[in-house]
């Protein structure tokens, strides 16, 4: 009887609210149409706002009007007001959107959400899209459903029209694309093809610090998700993202991105490609004072590294054997573990394929195969000549030092030439 009383208070109370905001939206709608009406019968703009483009745009309610007024007045004016009248009610929307989340999901609703992204694609000038844009973040913080309708009403399309934004634009285009982006951890389809042009713009402009490290943001949202690694697989997202590795404030990030990238073939190739590879990422490895950079960028190498003789030639050249061996004796234990495991390939790499090993080698031997046997006997022999040339030349020096006897060196000489490694005592 409890749980059934409780059940049917929960199941009223929620009846009620709904019921509320049925109500507040009648009442909204009533008054639309009739502010609409008696606006057609008067035909004189609104007081309180300029319709001139270049004019500073002037609150549209007074400082006695309530809340709820003002957001009735910026609904109207939003969806029917001039284009004057609807930046001025982004910005109310933007400043109402930032005190509740109910509210912001209240604003959706009632349907602030399309024309705001209409503002963003449209021929207004760039105040008055940059209001749109900082509205449509407010709604879009903390509520999946929002950024959710936002992709549903365009938005993507219309940022894709916004590439070489002014400077000034760029943070709060940044900060959208952000949010925007993370719809990927709700397993919310996003086509990162639309937005990466303007990410990239904003990347390689003289932005601020603040500003990449929004698209750096969210480009590794992007990368979570395997389908979006063909449109980031790219030679330019690759150069960015190593240009940005370099810089310790972002380097993490960075390397995070591309370590999701590089465990694809296509992002392997592209980074195998990159003329910043391997010498970037070594570098990294220097950075003592970033143990999470030098695991991501061990973990990168590992990558590249495993079965491509070629990689791990650029990588020896580059000098790549001290530093991992510093990383091995000072790094963190994850990176040393990954450090070990590259000076080991490096050492296999050196030796003369005697046998499987468990390195990055290219092939594998079948264990009665006859070109393991083959390249057996052939070291064999080559370490027995070694044995026999290195003896030969001990002897003679201590012969010589001893008395100069050439007729002693001689016997030695004859002695070692006709003897065997089996046949020394140690």
């Amino acid at each position: 009887m409890v749980e059934a009383s409780s059940s049917s208070s929960s199941s009223s109370s929620t009846w009620s609210q709904v019921f509320v905001k049925l109500r507040f939206i009648s009442r909204i709608r009533r008054f639309v149409h009739k502010t609409a009406t008696s606006k057609q019968c008067d035909g004189k703009p609104t007081v309180g706002t300029t319709l001139d483009r270049g004019e500073t745009i002037n609150n549209i309610h007074d400082d006695n009007d309530d809340e709820s007024v003002v957001l009735q007045r910026s609904v109207k004016r939003l969806h029917f007001g001039s284009q004057q009248e609807k930046a001025v009610a982004a910005r109310e929307i933007k400043r109402l959107a930032g005190d509740d989340l109910s509210r912001r999901k209240l604003m959706a609703e009632l349907g602030v959400i399309q024309p705001l992204v209409a503002m963003v694609g449209s021929e207004y000038c760039i105040t008055h899209r940059r209001l749109a844009v900082q509205a449509l973040v407010e709604l879009a913080n903390g509520t999946c459903t929002n950024k959710a309708l936002m992709v549903e009403a365009g938005i993507l399309s219309k940022l894709s029209k916004n590439v070489s934004v002014e400077d000034e634009a760029k943070h709060e285009f940044a900060q959208l694309v952000m949010s925007l982006s993370s719809l990927v951890n709700a397993h919310f389809p996003i086509d990162s093809s639309k937005i990466l042009p303007l990410v990239l713009d904003m990347l390689e402009s003289e932005s601020s610090v603040e500003t990449k490290m929004l698209c750096l943001g969210t480009l590794y949202n992007l990368s979570i998700v395997i389908d979006n690694v063909g449109s980031l697989a790219k030679d330019e997202v690759v150069h960015a993202l190593l240009k940005l590795s370099s810089m310790k404030e972002a380097s993490e990030k960075a390397l995070a991105t591309l370590g999701n990238l590089v465990v694809t073939l296509m992002g392997k190739k592209v980074l195998e490609s990159s003329p910043m590879v391997p010498e970037c990422l070594i570098e990294i490895l220097t950075w003592d004072d970033k143990s999470r950079c030098q695991e991501l960028s061990a973990y990168i190498l590992m990558i590249l590294a495993h079965q491509s003789s070629l990689q791990r030639t650029k990588m020896e050249d580059g000098g790549i054997v001290p530093i991992l061996l510093q990383v091995a004796l000072l790094g963190s234990p994850l990176a040393q573990k990954r450090a070990l495991k590259l000076l080991q390939w490096f050492k296999d790499e050196r030796q003369m394929k005697m046998g499987p090993h468990s390195g990055p080698q290219s092939r594998r031997l079948s264990f009665n195969s006859p070109t393991k046997h083959d390249d057996a006997d052939l070291g064999k022999k080559l370490m027995k000549n070694m044995v026999r040339q290195s003896l030969y030349k001990n002897m003679e020096t201590i012969t010589r030092r001893a008395n100069g006897d050439t007729d002693s060196n001689s016997k030695l000489k004859l002695l070692v030439i006709s003897s065997s490694s089996k046949s020394l005592p140690y």
